[in-house]
């Protein structure tokens, strides 16, 4: 239903990365002036990877993730997945944004079917999909459920649930958990990993949250503003994120304190 699609080779010099960014550059024009929000922005994702893009406001994380889902066009670079030019929205992408953009008219499970009702898929196939992502975000209990009847943390878990029953190569999270509260944001914080390491789809994931950043990726990438631009990609050791304990830990702080310094270092 869900197969992965495993890479055939660990040979990393014959492999292609999912993402792939060359000098992507975006600029926004008024009748007035220009204003330059990424600057020959270069990265890659490779597939199965979780990757966080951190940095001050106005270093333009949020139009990067716009121009991957399709949504914006870039002024020039060249952005692919897998190896394919991104020229606007795709059934390869998922999206989750910070605010929940559920249909309030439909159930749970509804909301979580839909974008398999516009496939035409059929229904005892749909449900099995369902089921399955309503188990895996611990929402069983809540299939005949509207939005308005949901948590703020349990309405992000339907948007999440939504965009994997579409079986999407990447999926595409800007600030998902931005407004909830602490205690909140920490579980669904968790899952979302447990959630990962079961599915290993490729995310991408913008958030101001460094803390949330390490926790969640293999690998941080450090924008600074004025133009948007990478500073500095941070690779996140191997076992350091077990837990939310990992948090106090002295490897995880020091790890916090260089990424705020290259923040801090680029902010005006």
């Amino acid at each position: 239903m869900h197969a992965l699609n495993m890479e055939p080779s660990d040979d990393r010099a014959v492999a292609v990365s999912k993402i792939m960014a060359t000098d992507v550059t975006k600029v926004y024009s008024t009748k007035k002036s220009q204003f330059v929000a990424l600057d020959r922005v270069s990265f890659h994702v490779d597939a199965h990877e979780f990757v966080s893009f951190v940095g001050p406001s106005g270093c333009g994380k949020s139009s990067l993730l716009r121009i991957l889902a399709g949504l914006e066009s870039m002024t020039t670079g060249s952005l692919s997945i897998s190896g394919h030019e991104i020229d606007g929205p795709g059934a390869d992408r998922g999206m989750v944004f910070q605010t929940y953009t559920l249909f309030p008219w439909l159930s749970v499970r509804e909301n979580i079917e839909f974008g398999l009702t516009l496939k035409g898929v059929p229904l005892f196939e749909k449900r099995a999909v369902s089921d399955h992502f309503m188990e895996l975000v611990g929402l069983q209990k809540f299939a005949r459920s509207l939005p308005k009847e949901l948590s703020g943390g349990m309405k992000q878990r339907v948007a999440i649930a939504r965009a994997l029953a579409n079986n999407p190569e990447v999926l595409l999270m800007d600030e998902p958990f931005g407004a909830l509260d602490p205690q909140t944001k920490n579980s669904m914080q968790e899952l979302l990993l447990r959630i990962w390491e079961k599915e290993k789809t490729t995310v991408v994931f913008i958030t101001h949250d460094i803390e949330e950043a390490i926790f969640l990726s293999q690998r941080v990438y450090v924008m600074q503003a004025h133009p948007g631009r990478i500073r500095q990609e941070v690779v996140i050791p191997q076992g350091l994120r077990e837990t939310l304990e990992c948090k106090d830990t002295e490897s995880f702080i020091k790890l916090k304190k260089q990424i705020i310094s290259l923040i801090g270092d680029h902010e005006e």
